[in-house]
């Protein structure tokens, strides 16, 4: 059962959130705007940046190397200055990803890691639900994003009123979020997910129904897989979604030897063709272990090409498909978010509140 209205997507705008607002620590010299370094392309920036390079060149062209560098530079010597850490997603491009980056990985994975450093600045490499869950987790933190239109298909569609008309139409039936939603619905559900303890967590609730948002497919998936029932939510990820069975079965036909590998919110039948399926952990732990010849990685772009950058040897065929809210991330907009101390996430504290709980009744079950 799937329900849902049709809903605009993709910006962190639409949803039913605290206000953002930029905020500074003004009594803290390290936490003033600063001066827009120098970015010209030298002698000196090429040495400094010639160990990264070494890392991105299976996928950055040399021609291009020279106008990523000094940003590259630039960015790392500032979050000295501003004692930060840069969180990098699966999805961000190979030069954020691996040039800026002090921690990668999946969104929930990124926000527990940070919470337990000692830097007092997180700058959000991913899209804003992430930087919501990353407050969440760190509340102590300054965390900045650097585009606040970097939202999410999944996220925006669905909102804390959405979660309090379900419970009215369904009482008594638990809800589970699956955390690429906002602090507003985090705040409105009973425990949280991911794509790779969802079923774990569904079956954890020890209840013959439970209600599912906001993903659709990942509902199905997880339905496939367990005898609770699923009452889903009609929200899709504009990534994955896109991808279709049709299309993975003629690349297979063009060459039988190739692996697929696809993420849970693509459709069932999407699932079904692929020789592995599961998080973008799970998908970049099963290429670095099995090392297929060929693979195609039925996800977003850039995490192909930042696989590829560490895994030697294999091959990888690339139909992906482009999140345009994560490409709005970009190292000029993390400069300028680290120069200027600019576009803090900031939520309300009593929806904080509640948001959190839902997050570490699922960190406290799947540890």
């Amino acid at each position: 059962m799937s329900l849902g209205l049709e809903k605009s997507r993709g910006f962190a705008a639409d949803n039913a959130v605290a206000p953002v607002t930029v905020a500074r620590r003004r009594d803290d010299p390290r936490f003033r705007p600063l001066p827009m370094p120098d970015l010209t392309w030298t002698p000196e920036v090429e040495a400094a940046t010639a160990h990264l390079y070494e890392k991105v060149k299976a996928v950055i062209p040399a021609v291009e190397w020279p106008f990523f560098a000094p940003t590259i530079k630039a960015i790392n010597e500032l979050k000295q200055v501003r004692n930060a850490v840069i969180l990098g997603h699966n999805y961000m491009t190979p030069e954020i990803f691996h040039c800026v980056s002090d921690i990668v990985g999946d969104s929930l994975q990124l926000a527990k890691v940070a919470s337990k450093t000692k830097a007092e600045v997180i700058v959000q490499g991913g899209v804003h639900f992430m930087a919501e869950t990353s407050k969440l987790l760190s509340p102590e933190k300054i965390v900045l994003m650097p585009d606040m239109k970097a939202g999410c298909s999944l996220a925006s569609s669905i909102t804390g009123a959405d979660i309090r008309l379900l419970r009215e139409r369904y009482p008594g039936r638990p809800v589970v979020a699956y955390v690429n939603t906002s602090a507003d619905v985090k705040a409105e559900v009973d425990i949280c997910c991911t794509s790779s303890n969802a079923v774990q967590v569904v079956e954890s609730l020890g209840v013959p129904e439970v209600i599912f948002v906001p993903d659709q497919y990942l509902a199905k998936n997880v339905a496939a897989q367990t005898k609770v029932k699923i009452i889903s939510w009609a929200g899709a990820c504009e990534v994955h979604e896109r991808f279709t069975a049709e299309e993975l079965v003629r690349y297979r036909e063009a060459d039988p030897s190739i692996k697929i590998v696809a993420h849970p919110e693509c459709p069932p039948e999407v699932v079904a063709v692929a020789d592995y399926a599961g998080s973008t952990k799970g998908m970049i732990d099963w290429v670095k272990h099995e090392l297929p010849g060929r693979v195609l990685l039925v996800t977003e772009c850039s995490m192909a090409d930042n696989v590829a950058a560490e895994t030697k040897g294999v091959e990888f065929v690339r139909p992906c498909n482009l999140c345009p809210h994560m490409k709005r991330i970009t190292l000029p907009k993390i400069l300028e978010s680290l120069v200027y101390m600019q576009h803090e996430v900031v939520i309300d504290p009593a929806m904080a509140e509640k948001a959190r709980r839902s997050v570490e009744r699922m960190v406290n079950l799947t540890m």
